[in-house]
C-alpha cells in the first residue's frame, strides 16, 4: 500500500480480498457524534469470517480477536471497504487480517484507514467441537 499526495490519505490494497462495504448511519453513532467502536468491530467480525468460510466450508466460530487497532474515527456517512487476507491455516482455525478504510464524504476518490485487526476463526462439528480444516 502506497502513500497518495494528500496528508493521511492511503492507496487501497490489492494484496487483499475487498469482502465488505458499508455506510455507517447516525443510529451507529456515539454522544460524540463518532461510530461506535463496537460497532465496526461487529463489521470486522463480518468481514474477517468471508475468506475462513470459504476454507473452512461449515460451521465455525470467532474465537479470537488477536489485535484490533483504531487509527482514526470512523464518521456517519463515510463509505467503509473491509480488505481481509488470511495470515495463517492452522490444524483446526484460520487467522485473517482485515483493514478498513475510509471514502470520507468530502474527499471522494481518497482513503484513510480507520481500524486494522487479527482475527482467528474455528472450524467446528454440528456438536461446537473443534474439527479440522480442510485442505485447500
Amino acid at each position: 500500500m502506497s502513500e497518495s499526495p494528500h496528508p493521511n490519505t492511503v492507496t487501497l490494497p490489492t494484496d487483499q480480498e475487498l469482502v465488505l462495504k458499508v455506510i455507517p448511519m447516525p443510529a451507529d453513532c456515539n454522544a460524540s457524534g463518532d461510530i461506535f467502536g463496537g460497532w465496526v468491530m461487529a463489521q470486522v467480525d463480518l468481514a474477517g469470517a468471508v475468506l475462513p468460510a470459504r476454507r473452512i466450508k461449515g460451521r465455525m466460530v470467532t474465537v479470537a480477536v488477536n489485535e484490533f487497532i483504531f487509527k482514526q474515527p470512523v464518521k456517519v456517512g463515510d463509505l467503509l471497504s473491509f480488505f481481509s487476507r488470511i495470515v495463517r491455516v492452522g490444524r483446526t482455525s484460520v487467522t485473517v487480517k482485515v483493514e478498513v478504510f475510509a471514502e470520507r464524504m468530502t474527499l471522494q476518490g481518497q482513503y484513510i484507514k480507520v481500524t486494522e485487526a487479527h482475527l482467528t476463526y474455528v472450524a467446528v462439528d454440528e456438536l461446537g467441537q473443534p474439527r479440522v480444516v480442510p485442505a485447500e
